[in-house]
């Protein structure tokens, strides 16, 4: 059994810091992955809708990608919301614990200070919005063009193309473009 001497505050900490990292890193792994999950939809999607010619099947794309979309976002909201509770909260009260003027982790503030963060944050901004907003819409479009008509569908495509822009926007807003 554990004595108060056993536990103290920077052990604590330490291991909040382990089991933050390894939920950042799970969550980076997941985050990745439903790029090419969104992908492998897409394909199914449009050679369905092709192989079926029926325009309403590619209602399946916008709202699959809406639901992965918000699923990426709030995955990558949680990443850097853990990298910037390391680097504010956390690593500060370690680094001050071991009498130190910085946080023990370097590298938590280091890798945003290349040169070229915020081009590549802009370019990763690009592909999310082709992924989960330019692609989608493109879809619709084509839907609306090619489809034969129907309340239902067209009204399904409306509120489709709502969550998109949503999504869209939310993107662009949790962009984090600056070091």
């Amino acid at each position: 059994m554990a004595t108060t001497e056993d536990i103290t505050v920077g052990k604590l900490l330490l291991a909040e810091y382990d089991r933050v990292k390894e939920e950042q890193k799970t969550r980076i792994g997941f985050r990745d992955n439903l790029l090419y999950v969104t992908l492998a939809v897409m394909v199914t999607v449009l050679i369905g809708a092709a192989q079926t010619n029926q325009a309403a099947m590619l209602l399946a794309l916008p709202a699959a990608t809406s639901i992965l979309g918000w699923t990426y976002l709030a995955n990558d909201q949680k990443i850097s919301a853990i990298g910037r509770y390391v680097r504010s909260n956390l690593g500060p009260r370690l680094g001050e614990l071991a009498g130190q003027q910085e946080s023990p982790f370097g590298w938590e503030t280091t890798h945003r200070c290349d040169g070229r963060r915020r081009q590549r944050k802009i370019i990763q901004c690009s592909v999310d919005l082709t992924a989960f907003g330019a692609v989608p819409l493109a879809v619709l479009v084509a839907f609306w063009i090619y489809a034969t008509g129907g309340f239902l569908p067209v009204a399904v495509s409306v509120l489709e193309t709502l969550a998109v822009a949503v999504l869209a926007t939310q993107i662009v807003l949790y962009a984090e473009t600056e070091s």
